[in-house]
Order: structure tokens, then C-alpha cells, then sequence
């Protein structure tokens, strides 16, 4: 198959692989969302709590930014499969997460989750604590001291923090192959597309689909990167 075929097979609306790239656009988006929810808030209950008090929380919060993806997938499936955890009572309620479009968003939300937090706790770290002392003594609430002081603030960090998340989100392979699988048109993502075309030979395929995540990671990563420099 030659270039112009792959480019018409890959890029053609509806197909497996478009539907690979939406999918993966989806769940980053949504993974980031959520990441972003969470993480914020667990990042100004460690600030303001301490972090020797909840080392220990902070450490687990962090966790998925090392452990290898198939790690996290094998811990996902031991929760939520059919005999996990939490699994075998979702499977009572019909609800099944394991080879599903939401355990792709659930893989992608635990792998991209350190990410925000990290970013949400270094942003809301680096804000002038003597702001908001002096916002408190003028008789500001905690939400008010956080709402109008330290988000504003804190909040080009936190935004390129899920700007990263949402690119970490484009590459997730390990963790979503464990618990959602690779199932064209419904679980395959960007990346397990690559993989796939590239163990059936199809190179063509796998080059245009590796340059298209590139070209999106990239652009992603040139705004964080304008996030984090300084305004001069």
C-alpha cells in the first residue's frame, strides 16, 4: 500500500483509525479534566496541611509517574475486573469497565493524574503566602483566599501542568491495553493503533500515525513551555 492509500485509509471519516484519534483526544481531554478536578483540590489540602503530616499520601498521589504502565493496568484490572475489588459488585449493577471506551478514560485519568497534581502543587506552592495572610486578616474566607488570590495566581502552572497531562494522555499504551484492550472502533487507541499496524506489517500506517501523534504532542508541548516562560 502506498502513501496515498495509507493517507486515505487512515484520515477517512469514520474509519478505525480516525476513530483511534478521536478516541484518544477524547479520553485525554476527559483524563486531564478530571485529573484537574482532583488534583487541584489534593494539592491545596497537602499545601496547606503539610507534607510530613501526609507524606505518605503525597508519595501515593505521585506513584504512577514511575511505576511502569503495565503496573498500573494489572492494579486496574485486580480492581475492577470482574472479580476485582470493586469490579464484581459493578458487574452485579451490569456495569463493566474492563474492554470498555470509559476503562480507556480510567487507564488515562491514573496515568496522567501525577502530572496535574505535581504541577497544581508547585503552582499553588510558589504564590506569595504574605498575599494571602493579608487577604485573611481583611476578613476573606479560605474559598475567597483561594478563589481570588491563589488560583489566579497559580494558575499558568496549573494550566500547563494539564496541558502535559493531556499530551501524556495522547501516548497511554500500557494501562489501557491491560484493562480496556485493543478493540478497533471501540477501546483501540492512537498509540495501541501504532502498535497494531506496526506488528501486522504496516509500516506506511504506522509511520503516518506515529507522525500525526508527534505533530499533536508537540504542539501541545510548545504551549506548556509558553506557559511556564515568564511574561517580559
Amino acid at each position: 500500500m502506498d502513501m496515498l492509500d495509507s493517507l486515505a485509509l487512515i484520515f477517512a471519516p469514520g474509519g478505525p483509525r480516525m476513530t483511534a484519534i478521536a478516541l484518544s483526544m477524547k479520553s485525554s481531554f476527559l483524563a486531564a479534566a478530571i485529573s484537574l478536578l482532583i488534583g487541584l483540590a489534593s494539592a491545596w489540602f497537602i499545601n496547606r496541611s503539610g507534607r510530613r503530616r501526609l507524606s505518605f499520601v503525597d508519595a501515593l498521589f505521585t506513584l504512577p509517574l514511575v511505576l511502569p504502565p503495565t503496573v498500573i493496568g494489572y492494579y486496574l484490572i485486580l480492581l475492577l475486573g470482574k472479580q476485582g475489588l470493586l469490579g464484581g459488585w459493578l458487574s452485579g449493577m451490569g456495569v463493566s469497565l474492563v474492554f470498555s471506551p470509559a476503562g480507556v478514560i480510567i487507564a488515562a485519568t491514573v496515568v496522567v493524574f501525577p502530572l496535574t497534581y505535581t504541577s497544581c502543587k508547585a503552582a499553588l506552592a510558589g504564590v506569595d503566602h504574605n498575599l494571602e495572610k493579608a487577604a485573611r486578616t481583611l476578613g476573606a474566607t479560605e474559598w475567597k483566599v483561594f478563589w481570588r488570590i491563589s488560583l489566579p495566581l497559580a494558575r499558568r502552572g496549573i494550566l500547563a501542568g494539564v496541558l502535559l497531562s493531556f499530551a501524556r494522555g495522547m501516548g497511554e499504551f500500557g494501562a489501557t491495553m491491560m484493562l480496556a484492550g485493543n478493540i478497533p472502533g471501540r477501546t483501540q487507541t492512537l498509540a495501541v493503533a501504532i502498535y497494531a499496524d506496526f506488528q501486522g506489517g504496516h509500516d506506511t500506517q504506522a509511520t503516518i500515525l506515529a507522525l500525526t501523534a508527534s505533530v499533536i504532542c508537540a504542539v501541545i508541548l510548545v504551549s506548556a513551555n509558553l506557559l511556564f516562560c515568564p511574561k517580559t
